[in-house]
Formats: C-alpha cells, structure tokens, sequence
C-alpha cells in the first residue's frame, strides 16, 4: 500500500506500514509525533457513530435498545465534539498547512460544511412530531448512517493525505506548536468535555501514549500541565472552592516570600465583608456592564481611528487596525454565544437575540470587507472608501449600544430577581468558559485594563468564588492573565484567592504526584522548551508583554498609563505562547461555528436534497459564455436526478413486488456504471490537466480519494441487493413478503428471514442515503472549487481537447446509455449546446455521423433548433456543414428520372461545395457517376421472371460453413451464424467481403435491414438473435453492432464512435483510444505520440490499400505517418527511411556508426577531396554541409545520414 507524500510541490508516492482495524495507518505516523493525538479522536469519533447508527437501527427495526431520548443526547454530543474539532482544524491546522502545501486544505473545509448541513438535517428530523411512524424511524437510520459515512470518509482521507503531509513538511516542533495551537482554540467548556472522553474511548496502552503525546505539546509550564492533565482526567469536584467566610484566613498570603520574592499580593487583605461593603446594591450580574463598558471603549476608538482617517486619507498601519476589529469581533460575537447558550436557557424565559446577534455578525464581516477593499486599492483607494468605513464604523457602534441596553433593561432585571449571587458568579464563570484559551488570555487583561481598582478586585472575587475546586490551576491562570491589565504595579488577586504565582507553587508537588512524573524529569526542566511559551519568571520585560498581547490579537490601548502598566509584573502565571499571525484566522471560525450551535439552524426539508447549492451555481452560470469543459459537470445534474430517485425509492423496498425491485436493481446499476465511467475520465484526463498547471498541484487529489471510496460504496449496495433479491425469492416461495406483525404466526424460521429482510431493506435504504449524500457532497465541492478554475487556467482550445479525449476513451455502448440518460435531466437548450460542443470537439472525425444514425431525433433538433448568441462562429459553421452533408441524399427514383445535364449539375454542385469534407465529396461524386448504371441495374433486377427470382433465393438461402467438418457456420472471413441481406441487390451473403468478391458493386453494410439465421433459415429483420420460436434465442454472434450491422463469433471487438466503424480490441479506455487529431484508433501505449491531422486517412504508402477501412495491422512510424504493419517488415528489409518523409524509421545509432566506419576507411580521389556539399537533414530539417560523396552525407548537426543533397560546391580554400 502506498500513501501520497508532497515531493517539491507535487505528489509522490510514500511507503507505509500495515493498517490497523480502523483502516488508517499505523506507520505513516511516528510513534511520537504530536499529530498522533488526531487518529485518537478518529477512532474515538468513529465509536460514537457506529453507537448512534446502532442505536438509530434499533430503532428503526424495532430491536430493543432502539430509544428516541438516548439517540437525541448522542446527536447533541457527537455534534458538540465533532464541531468543534472540525472548527479548530479550520482555524489552526489548515492555514498552516496550506502555507507549506498549497491546494490541499480548502476541500476538506467545504467537507466540513457539508458536514454540517447533514447535521442540520439530522436535528430537523429529530425535531418532527412523527417519531412513532415507520417511515419516520427509516428515514432517520437513513440519516444518522449517511452522517456515519460521511465523516469516516472524510477522516480516512485526512489520514491519508492530510496527516503525512504534516507529519512530513513540519518539524515535530512545530507540529506540537500546531497541535498546542488546536486545543487552544476549542473553547473551555469543550475541552473540559472533550478530553475526558477522549481519554474514555480509547484504549489503556493508547490512552499512556497519548499523555506522553500530551506530555511534549504542552508548554513545559506545570501550571498549564495541570489544567490539561486535570481536564484529561475527567476530575470533577461538585463543591466550590472554599468559601473566605468558612475560614477567612485559610487562604490569605503567608508572610513567608516565595523564592525569596516579594509578591505585592501579600499586602492585599480584603474580606468577602469588605468586597460587599464596596457597593451595598452590588449583584455579580452586574459584571456584564463592565463587558459593555469595555466593548464600546474598543468600538469608539475603532470609530474615532476611522474618523482620522476619512480626514487625513492616510491609512499607514492597516493590519493592526484590521486586527484590532477582528479581537472586538470575537468579543462581540462569543458575548452573543454566552448569552444565547447560558443565560438565556438558564432564565428559562422567552427572551431571543438571535436576529440582533446575526445583524452584528453581519455587519462585522461588511466591515472586514470594507478594509480588505482599501487594502488591495492601496493607495488609489478613492474617498467613496474612506467616508463608508468610517459610516460603517458609526454603524456599528449604534448597533452594538443598542444590544448592550437592551441586554441591560430585558435580561440583568431578571437575573437579579430569580438568581442568588452564587448563581449569578456561576452564570458568569460558564460565560467565560464559552471562549477558548487562547482568547481569554487576550480579553481578560484587556477588560481588567478598562476597570477601575474595585471593580477589578469585584470581578476576580466572583471569578475565584464561581469557579468549582477542579478548576483551581485554570482560575489560578486566568487570574494570573487578569492581573497582566492592571494599571498598577501590585497584583489584584485578595486575600480569599491567593497570590497566582503561591497557587502554582502549592499545586505543584500534588499535580507531579497525581500524574506520576519524577520532578527531576525533563517535563520541569526549565532547559527543555519547544518555544511555544515563555518560562514563569519573576519579572517579565515590558517587550515581552507587549509581543505576547500582540501576538494574540489583542487590542492595545493607545494611552501611555495602560502601556506603562505591563512594567515591573510580580504576578507570574504563564502564557500559552500562541502566535495568532501564524494561524492565518483568528477564533472567528470557532465563534461563528458556536452561533450555529446555539439555536436551531434552519435546514432543508425532509424530501429535498440536503445540499441545495445547485441553483447558486446554475445562477452564476448563466451569465456568462458556455465553456466546453460545462458540458462534463452537466452530468452532475442527471446524477443527482437518480440519486433522488435511489433515495426515495429505496424506502419502498420493504414491501415490493419482483417487477419494482427489478427496476430498481437496474436504474441503481444503470447509475454506478455511467458514474464509474464519469470518474474514471476525471481521474485519467480531467485531473492529470489539472494537475499539469503548476501553480494547481494537489487540488485533485482529493477527489481521487472520493472516488475509491464511492466505489466501495456502490460495490457494498450492490452485494446487499443481490442478498435482499435472494432473500425476496425465499419470501416470496413462501408467500411471507409483508408486514412482520401479521406473520408471527409463521415458524421461527420464516419469521426470523422476514426479520432478516426488513433489516435488509432497512440497511439498503441507509446505503442509498449515503451514497445520494455523498455523491451530493462531492459534485458541489466539484463544482465549487475545480469548476471555476478550468476559467482561469485553460483557454476554450484546451478545454475542447480535453472534451475529446473524454470521448475518445469512451465506447460506443457506454456513450448510448449515458447520452439519453444525461439528456433526460437537461433542458433543450442544455441538449443543444452539449451536442453542439461534442460535435466540435470531434470535428475531425466520424462522430457526428455515428451520432446521428442512432439519435436523429434529438441530433436533428440540435441542428435545426438555433443556439443561443454565446455559441461561436466555428460551432454554426461545423453545423451547417452537418445540414448540407445529410440533406443531400436523393434516391435512386430522383437519380433514374434525371437527364444528364441535371445530374452533371448535381455533381458539380456537390464539387463547388467547400463545407464537405473531402472523403465525403468523392464519396458522393462516385455514387452520382455511376447512379445511371446502378439504378438501371436494380430496376432490372426487378423486373426478373418470378421463377428465376424464386430460383435464385433458394440458392442463396442455404446455409455457408466456416469449418464443413465441424458444421461451424460463417464464411473464410468471419465465424457467425446468419447471413445477411445487401440491400443494393437482395442477394444473402454471409459477409460484406463475400458480396463483393462475386459483384461489381460494393454493399453498403449499414443499409442492410434483413439477415437469415443459418440454422432455421428464416429470414427477419437483422438482430444479435433470431427471433424464431424454434431456434429459442439462438445467437448470431458473440459481438453484434447495430450501427455496422456486423457479427463476429470469434475475436473481441469494439465499435469507435468517431471512426464510425467496428476495430478489433477490447475497447475505448480499455486497450485503445481514440486520437481527435489523427481521427484513428490507437493503443493505450501511444498516448503520448505526435499527431498527424487525418493521418489515417490515406492510402497505404506500399500497397495503396486506405488505410482508415483496413482490417489489416496498422503500424505508426515516429514521424507521424502510418503504414501496414505487414507492409513494414517488408519495406524495413530494404529501407530505413519513411516512404513519405524520408525520416528515419526508429533507432539508426548501430547502423550510423556502421557507416561512420565505412567513410573513415574510404579515400576519395584527389579531385574530390575539397569539395562540400550543401545538404538537408531530414530527421532535424536543418541545412548544412558534408564531405563530398556519392551515396552518404552525415548530418553536422544530428549525425543522421537520412540527408538530401541541395547544391555542391567547391572547397573556397583549395588550391584548385
């Protein structure tokens, strides 16, 4: 097995070890590496929906374990987890990895939103009322099994692509830099959730690896190990801290100096009594105030900042103005998260902000894009910019002071009057936690910055007096980062919390103890750092706060005292060392994933297809010219049309007859065939074109992955089927089909493969949902992210090559059922134009033709029909080639009552008209020429004695042997069983040869309509079988055409479209293609190869045979030209030399060097030693000179001797 690697910019081939039983590899990983710690959540996620899809089954067949509440809580659960991991990889390791490897990381985030879309339609089925009908149960075991096939995929993909590219293009620093990064942006809630159970679900052995995993992606900060480790854990402790009122001096400083330093906290003795006293009204609530107060300092700066500029024109430091309205953003935004997840279900009130938070979101992203605006303008931004950032700006203000007070009036009311403090701190506490720790570390100094002393002091009390004992070391840190934002040089933390740098010290012997580390091991070993944190020292330097603020995002007061107060800091707690610049985003992914989360997202309705992106696409389509390359993704729209109807269908598979599930084996067969075609022209025309452009690397590979997937899929539903079709024979003999409660009076037996059937059926309903839904998903992310850039990156010349290598590789039969299969779901316009475009892009060859003998119908319309004004003038010009060629086909009556001067005209006419094609026109001049003789031949032939015709048939009507002894019918030329009937002479031949060696005329093998089955000697209209009663189906022949009206018992053959005639081989794609150039047939070996236009359109430069219609080997020489292949051993003996262009024939090197000897060893006469002869080369058609000679000049320039002489001239420095 081998797994894709990235080698300078493109794809290679990387060995890997075995797989373990979730499918992914075990060795494309080292042991070691931090990226481990991903295929634990796989598999952990992959055991909670393989739990949900049983518990959905259960439910859906009436097993017991099948209950509605539990299934709900898994949704909720799996939901809330898998989100957030979906978010974070968005926002951390796909902009990194899309810095080192480009085109990898953007499909997997549009998985990820169709991810989502089938989650919402997950929630929107759980929500109907209906949820003790059957159909109701199916449909959501369809549902959550479409859910599970999905994301599996979607992780399989991601270890095979995703992970080894990490693993190989970053550092085992910086992949625990990335991976440190990621679990800093899962918000705090979360990831007191998500670790615990991720810990749960996987084994002893791999639950030890992965603390060693954690153990080297943890800043060595033992601080921030504990939090990690304590939330890895799962230890939860009901009881708050201990309260300063049980013992006020529990918790008080120790006079005694930690490490010798004096911490200012120390000095600080304030009681719960003397918080309280502050403010005798206070509610902790009321903390959200200081939240709005601190938002509209940040709003009114960004406010006056785009004032100045509309004033001044000068915008000098754009990215910190855009980083300052990305952090404000955030705020905002995970404010809006808090209120809408917390508060409000709390108060159980009918209170709702959702359209106010949505307008928020709204008009931040219009901000975001004003500036982007401004930024590429550069300095020509006009003043039209300047005067909407700054209205924008103003805007966004009002909006944000209107929720603010209506937030104040409707919402702090009710959480004084129904909350106790306690409950308010608690309230707020879970507020905070709603924001991941690389956010908190930015907003809690940046709000404490905008308190006063008391009220900063006021916070932190409610923070440490809410936050339960299992949160010691994380209020510890969060306090800690609060105290970076004061004012002052002293530390905020009272007496009833303790000095953060004491905290950690306290907790230190205890967190190495539980976690079982030797506190000399290298996890404390100050020496040991991956650079992802700074140490917790005594004194942090000024430069270091203002580049950890920064680096986080945070917005930086411009006033010089809330500069100066990140001086002289005691408080020592240390940061997450997260360099938001290198992430590409900030937390916004997070926050807007969260507001998704937070009320009930509108979703599609049951019936309608879960991805409805279609009419976006259609939409902006339409304005602009048809593209070739349109036509191939028009198949997406007849994809999903049986798609829709597998979806619907199969849920009537339950209770069918043998005529429905007949048809609907075959529509399901019908569409895995037609799509393996599709994906197999993707993967060997479409995506290798992609893949060429340089600067498109990796963007197909993806899709490549899709498809052996997909294939899986319809291989394991057509297993089922053949199961369930067995399992309905069985039924059915016993007249058991139906509903399992009206049969329990059955035995055992019968009622356990009933029960068997219906969970068949039920199965088969899940995977038909799954293959719609990920079908679905892959075409849209087709066209969203492939589809435009075949606009940007291939003119309407290459996209027309690429249409006709689509079709040179694809076989008649193929092309039959896809065309009328394709058509059916496209509007007539659509029809007409992708006719039109296949038409074009096989204007060399036969293909219009071999289309219209057996679509006239449509064919003709495409032609009549006008097209629309974006067709071009080469479209209109091939089409009135196609309506001259076909309209001009009079009959034999028309040609018998012309005089010659008429028909003399008709041939001149036909000589004149330059829109023919040249084989066509002389095919036509000869039929007219001879039309007098041949039509007077037929009326003759008519007019015979009905004696002599009976004679005459009953001779021909007997039957002809290839092997007499043997009785094997056919003739020298073909083994078959019919004969067939020319329809210039009614006459029986087994073959056209045959006909033609005993006539004077050639028979036209595609006008025959009768044949004669050799073995009844009936004669019926021409078919693969006879269709007499007595010969009961018997065949003619293993192959049979239709178009040809050809048979052939023995060999494998295949009909060209575009040749317009049947080729020995196994097929287009398969051993041969067809060149669009060339207009001939090809081995799959000669892909590569140099085109001659028509090269095959000629005669044999030996025997004057044409080579097009030959059934002789064809040989292509490396100059371009054909030749027999039997002409070419012959002609080889003598020649070395192409026939036509005199270009060597292969590899002369031996042969050359036999001649370089030859004229070293000869010595020309005196007189001809000086003179030189001008020569031309024709393998490398350059000119020069060469010593004079009779028969051989060598090439200066390429050594050939395959030269002609042009001029001989004597030496200018002889003495003669």
């Amino acid at each position: 097995m081998a797994t894709p690697g990235i080698q300078n910019g493109g794809v290679s081939m990387m060995a890997v070890g075995p797989v373990d039983q979730n499918g992914h590899s075990t060795a494309a990983l080292q042991r070691s590496s931090p990226i481990r710690i991903f295929l634990f959540f796989h598999k952990a996620i992959r055991a909670e929906l393989d739990g949900l899809q049983r518990a959905a089954m259960a439910l859906a067949t009436n097993r017991s374990g099948g209950d509605i509440k539990q299934l709900i809580d898994k949704c909720h659960f799996i939901r809330s987890i898998y989100k957030h991991h979906c978010n974070a990889e968005d926002e951390v390791i796909f902009p990194a990895l899309d810095i080192r490897v480009k085109n990898v990381a953007r499909t997997y985030s549009l998985e990820h939103e169709g991810e989502s879309m089938l989650f919402d339609h997950l929630f929107t089925l759980l929500d109907n009322d209906t949820a003790n009908e059957e159909s109701y149960r199916r449909e959501l075991a369809s549902c959550t099994g479409a859910l599970q096939t999905s994301i599996c995929q979607h992780m399989s993909k991601e270890e095979e692509q995703v992970f080894p590219l990490l693993n190989e293009k970053f550092s085992f620093e910086e992949q625990a830099s990335l991976v440190w990064q990621f679990l800093c942006s899962i918000p705090v809630n979360m990831m007191a959730e998500f670790l615990p159970w991720l810990s749960s679900s996987i084994s002893p052995v791999e639950r030890q690896d992965m603390r060693q995993c954690l153990n080297k992606i943890i800043p060595q900060e033992k601080l921030l190990q504990q939090v990690m480790f304590t939330w890895m854990d799962g230890i939860k402790i009901s009881s708050k801290r201990k309260r300063s009122e049980e013992d006020p001096r529990q918790n008080t400083c120790s006079d005694t100096p930690i490490e010798n330093t004096h911490c200012i906290c120390e000095s600080s003795k304030t009681s719960e009594s003397d918080i309280l006293s502050l403010k005798s009204l206070y509610h902790p609530v009321d903390d959200i105030y200081h939240w709005h107060k601190a938002i509209k300092m940040e709003l009114n700066y960004i406010a006056e900042a785009a004032r100045d500029i509309k004033l001044t024109g000068e915008f000098s430091d754009l990215s910190a103005f855009n980083r300052r309205l990305q952090f404000i953003a955030e705020v905002c935004i995970f404010h809006s998260i808090a209120e809408d997840k917390v508060i409000f279900p709390a108060l159980d009130a009918e209170l709702s902000f959702v359209q106010e938070h949505t307008e928020e979101e709204s008009e931040f992203d219009k901000f975001r894009c004003l500036i982007e605006d401004i930024e590429s303008a550069g300095a020509n931004s006009p003043a039209e910019f300047y005067s909407r950032l700054c209205s924008q700006a103003d805007h966004i203000m009002e909006t944000i002071k209107k929720h603010c007070h209506n937030e104040e009036t409707q919402v702090l009311p009710l959480a004084r009057m129904y909350f106790t403090a306690e409950r308010q701190r608690e309230l707020l506490y879970q507020s905070l936690c709603v924001m991941p720790l690389r956010l908190i570390e930015c907003v809690l100094p940046w709000l404490i910055r905008s308190l006063n002393e008391e009220e900063a002091r006021c916070f932190l009390y409610n923070m440490n007096m809410a936050a339960p004992a299992s949160d010691t070391a994380l209020v510890t840190l969060f306090s800690g980062w609060a105290c970076k934002g004061h004012r002052r040089s002293d530390c905020l933390s009272s007496s009833e919390t303790g000095c953060p740098a004491r905290t950690l010290t306290e907790t230190q012997k205890n967190f190495v103890k539980s976690c079982g580390y030797c506190g000399n091991s290298s996890i404390f070993n100050e020496s040991t750092t991956f650079g992802l944190a700074s140490k917790c020292e005594k004194t942090v330097k000024q430069e270091n706060k203002i580049s950890l603020l920064e680096s986080s995002g945070c917005s930086i007061s411009s006033t010089e005292s809330q500069k100066t107060s990140l001086n002289n800091r005691t408080c020592c707690v240390p940061g997450l060392g997260v360099d938001s610049s290198s992430l590409g985003m900030g937390s916004l992914a997070t926050a807007k994933s969260l507001r998704s989360l937070s009320f009930s997202p509108t979703a599609p309705p049951l019936n309608s297809s879960l991805f409805n992106w279609e009419t976006e696409t259609n939409s902006s389509e339409s304005g602009f010219t048809t593209r070739p390359i349109d036509n191939i993704f028009r198949f997406h729209k007849a994809i999903r049309k049986d798609l829709e109807f597998l979806d619907v269908e199969s849920g009537k598979l339950s209770d069918c007859d043998e005529n429905f599930l007949r048809q609907f084996s075959g529509r399901f067969r019908l569409l895995w065939g037609l799509y393996r075609a599709h994906s197999n022209a993707e993967d060997d025309i479409v995506f290798p074109a992609l893949e060429s452009k340089e600067t498109l690397h990796n963007v197909s590979h993806s899709y490549t992955l899709d498809h052996k997937q997909e294939e899986e899929l319809f291989e394991n539903i057509s297993s089922a089927l053949i199961e369930f079709s067995q399992l309905h024979e069985n039924l059915n003999a016993n007249n058991l089909t139906g509903d399992l409660s009206e049969k329990l009076s059955c035995s055992s037996e019968c009622v356990g493969n009933l029960r068997k059937y219906n969970e068949l059926a039920t199965k088969i309903q899940g995977m038909c949902k799954s293959i719609k839904v990920t079908l679905d998903h892959h075409v849209i992310r087709e066209e969203v992210e492939l589809w435009p850039l075949f606009d940007r990156h291939f003119s309407v010349e290459e996209q027309d090559k690429l249409v006709g290598r689509i079709i040179g590789r694809t076989g008649a039969e193929v092309l039959q059922s896809m065309l009328p299969w394709v058509t059916s779901a496209l509007t007539q316009d659509e029809q007409n134009r992708m006719i039109d475009t296949w038409k074009h892009a096989t204007k060399n060859t036969m293909f219009s033709e071999w289309l219209d003998e057996w679509w006239e119908g449509n064919a003709a319309g495409s032609s009549q029909v006008p097209t629309s004004e974006n067709i071009s003038k080469e479209y209109e010009m091939h089409e009135s080639m196609n309506l001259s060629d076909y309209n001009f086909k009079p009959g034999w009556k028309d040609i018998f009552r012309m005089n010659q001067n008429e028909l003399e005209a008709e041939i001149r006419k036909v000589s004149r008209d330059p829109t023919l094609d040249p084989r066509r026109k002389a095919y036509l001049i000869q039929n007219l020429m001879t039309s007098r003789w041949l039509a007077s031949q037929q009326k003759n032939s008519q007019t015979k004695s009905g004696e002599a015709q009976d004679s005459e048939d009953f001779l021909c009507c007997s039957p002809s042997f290839r092997d007499p002894e043997k009785k094997v019918f056919g003739c020298e030329h073909y083994k078959r069983n019919c004969k067939l009937r020319a329809a210039c002479c009614g006459k029986l031949f087994t073959c056209r040869f045959c006909h033609d060696e005993v006539s004077d005329h050639s028979m036209e093998r595609k006008a025959t309509s009768e044949m004669m089955c050799m073995k009844c000697l009936t004669i019926q209209p021409v078919g693969p079988i006879c269709t007499t009663t007595s010969c009961n189906g018997f065949l003619m022949a293993k192959y049979y055409c239709s178009s040809c009206k050809f048979f052939d018992d023995e060999r494998e053959v295949y009909h060209c479209p575009s040749c317009n005639l049947c080729r020995v081989g196994k097929g287009l794609g398969i051993d041969f293609f067809h060149c669009m150039t060339c207009n001939c047939c090809l081995g799959m070996r000669l892909l590569d190869h140099k085109c001659t236009e028509k090269g095959l359109e000629t005669n044999c430069p030996i025997c004057c045979d044409f080579l097009f219609t030959s059934s002789a080997t064809v040989r292509a020489l490396p100059c371009g030209h054909y030749i027999h292949s039997a002409c070419f051993q012959a002609y080889a003996c003598t020649h070395y030399v192409c026939p036509i262009c005199s270009k060597s024939m292969g590899d002369m090197s031996v042969y050359f060097g036999m001649l370089d000897a030859l004229m070293a060893s000869e010595i020309l006469p005196e007189e001809y030693r000086n003179l030189h002869q001008y020569i031309l080369c024709n393998d490398c058609n350059r000119k020069g000179t060469a010593p004079f000679h009779w028969m051989y000049h060598k090439c200066g320039f390429c050594g050939s001797y395959s030269t002609r002489v042009i001029k001989v001239e004597q030496d200018p420095n002889s003495s003669t």
